[in-house]
């Protein structure tokens, strides 16, 4: 295991902010970083840059460069795509190049606008993540796919509309102190389940939100670090990445995430730690039902178990284990190619101590990201540990 310091983090507000495009966004959350670590855009090597729905939203591909340009940086930059795990992917690229011992400072992160479309106009935008051929023309979309995995699920373990419930209750009761959260309100079990049907089991506040944002962070060499006396508290420790079928037909089973449990393993046995060793997690809640299949995929809790985890107060903020102390995506919000570089800028302040909520995980020592593309079609989980 080699650590990957993380010398600075930055992110926008998540929101609607659709008249903002996407470069204009990263180049805010990296500006953030660089005010963070104390580092200059000209002492960025590389640029890994995840964007989802470019193309789509604003009619622009090739946007690394772009977004390279924006952030003040003339290296070499590239646009990771893996939809909504695309900055997670941005940033095992960094670690990766750093480890090789390639460069010694790499900007990565992500941006994406979604606000400027209408609500069917996005909807058909990230269905674009799915089986275009087997699923989209069968009429799938996303609160579809993980309406079909959140049933199957209550059929073979068992499970209620109010245990997905808690996990929105909970997400939300997090963000309400979080400047950068989209949606800084309490709601209670109640409210969700009166809430407008989207797709059964699904409510509206079952679902994350169309999201405009950015996100970034400095990852540096250790050598870098001590020669510029950064002192940077948190590393990136271990990191992994899988994948499974893509379209969920295909799938052996719709109730599990094998591409999560793979890439948690290598995350794992990278960093010399197991799941008993993390102290806080910031995971891939895109709807309720997946964060279920994320602290079961992680190890947290055995198949069919992970279910009762909110409502029996073990992973809110006073549990055994905190999840997604940012809000998740359900709160913080989702702007899908910022994603992944949100939880790594959130899970440095909790480890750090200057987040909103590092008060809940003042002796935590380990955290951990998970990020999933689809219906956890690709998965990126990296390990961050306290290092000063």
């Amino acid at each position: 295991m080699t650590r990957v310091p993380i010398a600075g983090v930055g992110m926008t507000k998540f929101g609607k902010s659709g008249e903002r495009t996407a470069r204009e966004m990263f180049a805010e959350a990296a500006g953030k970083a660089y005010d963070d670590a104390g580092i200059a855009p000209d002492d960025v090597d590389e640029v890994y840059y995840g964007n989802f729905m470019g193309e789509i939203a604003e009619q622009q591909g090739h946007s690394g460069p772009l977004a390279a340009d924006a952030a003040g940086v003339t290296a070499p930059a590239t646009r990771i795509e893996s939809a909504c795990a695309s900055s997670g992917a941005a940033v095992r690229h960094g670690v990766n190049r750093i480890r090789n011992g390639d460069v010694d400072v790499v900007l990565v992160g992500g941006a994406e606008r979604m606000t400027n479309l209408s609500t069917a106009d996005g909807t058909a935008g990230l269905a674009a993540a799915a089986d275009a051929l087997w699923e989209v023309k069968a009429g799938v979309t996303f609160p579809g796919a993980y309406s079909l995995m959140a049933n199957r699920y209550f059929h073979e373990h068992g499970g209620s509309r109010e245990d997905l419930a808690n996990i929105a209750v909970k997400n939300h009761d997090n963000a309400v102190e979080n400047p950068l959260a989209q949606f800084q309100m309490e709601i209670d079990v109640e409210k969700v389940l009166e809430a407008p049907t989207v797709c059964s089991p699904f409510g509206l506040f079952d679902c994350s939100p169309m999201s405009d944002g950015g996100s970034a962070a400095l990852l540096v060499s250790e050598d870098y670090a001590d020669d510029h006396g950064l002192g940077p508290e948190v590393a990136i420790t271990g990191t992994g990445q899988n994948g499974d079928r893509l379209a969920l037909q295909d799938r052996v089973s719709m109730s599990r995430a094998p591409a999560a449990e793979r890439a948690a393993e290598q995350a794992y046995a990278d960093a010399g730690i197991g799941p008993d060793d993390v102290d806080v997690a910031e995971v891939h809640d895109c709807f309720t039902i997946a964060e279920v299949l994320a602290i079961e995929a992680l190890g947290f809790y055995e198949q069919g178990e992970g279910i009762k985890a909110a409502t029996n107060g073990e992973t809110t903020i006073d549990g055994e284990l905190p999840v997604n102390l940012s809000g998740g995506l359900k709160a913080k919000g989702h702007p899908v190619g910022a994603t992944g570089g949100a939880q790594i800028s959130e899970l440095t302040k909790l480890l750090r101590g200057d987040h909103v909520n590092s008060d809940a995980v003042s002796d935590a020592e380990i955290g951990l990201t998970h990020n999933a593309g689809g219906t956890v079609a690709s998965c990126v989980v990296n390990v961050l540990e306290v290092i000063a």
